[in-house]
């Protein structure tokens, strides 16, 4: 077992984050092609690493480049960032890369979208309006899957953290982590503004569970296991039972843009 900290590149299009180190442990999130992450220790094959949100699991060195090639470097320096795309490379090899991943240098798109360093922040500001807009334009259709960060699965935090970060804003991985970010919202879910965060449990001591994206007018959109993936709730249906169980379950709102315009 080694403990010397080093850093190492996602050379994958998602790369699966584990709970313990072994493949038949539980997938506790995941990381995207031409993400650093520190490996902070090694046991054989796995590496337990930390990503960019500081969230920590093992991830199997097949999955990494511990020293990142010149390719590699060089992507993350132009950070050309896929839209959903295939591409191909000058070997021929074609990778199919989600919302998020980093292209390497020799990568050319053949379908699909990529934008680069100088796009994204005109293309997703940080408003609430546009990351709203993003949540239901990239995450329309998707399945929940338990650590997914990506439209091809995902769970709700995975959502949140994918879209926000899109938008340049890095927030934490877990629902309860996010739930501890930015300013206090609205107590009444209803009166939320478009852009906060609304935090709800499933659980007697109200430990979150679970995170949605306000769409203002009494508006959701999450990705919720009990509808088993994305979903726009309006919060005032008090005639379905899933929505009313939902409103019995908010624990609290945080307002994550510094204004909601």
């Amino acid at each position: 077992m080694s403990t010397d900290t080093s850093r190492a590149v996602v050379c994958v299009p998602v790369a699966p984050l584990h709970d313990e180190p072994r493949v038949a442990s539980a997938q506790i999130s995941q990381l995207l092609a031409g993400r650093a992450v520190d490996v902070i220790e090694s046991r054989e094959e796995w590496h337990l690493v930390r990503g960019p949100d500081e969230y920590e699991g093992w991830m199997h060195r097949g999955y990494l480049a511990p020293r990142p090639d010149e390719s590699l470097r060089r992507s993350t320096e132009a950070n050309r960032v896929s839209l959903g795309c295939v591409t191909t490379n000058r070997a021929g090899s074609r990778r199919a890369m989600p919302l998020g991943a980093y292209l390497t240098a020799d990568e050319r798109v053949r379908s699909g979208d990529a934008i680069d360093a100088g796009q994204r922040e005109e293309m997703f500001p940080a408003h609430a309006g546009a990351i709203t807009r993003s949540a239901q334009l990239f995450f329309e259709g998707t399945s929940y899957l338990w650590g997914g960060v990506t439209p091809w699965g995902a769970d709700c935090s995975g959502l949140v953290q994918s879209v926000f970060w899109l938008h340049g804003v890095q927030l934490k991985r877990d629902a309860w982590l996010q739930s501890q970010q930015g300013i206090a919202g609205d107590a009444d879910p209803i009166a939320a503004a478009a852009g906060d965060l609304l935090f709800f449990s499933d659980r007697p001591d109200g430990y979150v569970t679970h995170v949605a994206i306000s769409l203002g007018g009494g508006c959701i959109v999450h990705l919720a296991l009990g509808r088993g993936g994305y979903a726009v709730e309006r919060l005032e249906d008090t005639r379905d039972p899933y929505v009313r169980t939902l409103r019995e379950r908010f624990v609290t709102a945080r307002r994550i843009l510094p204004s909601s315009d």
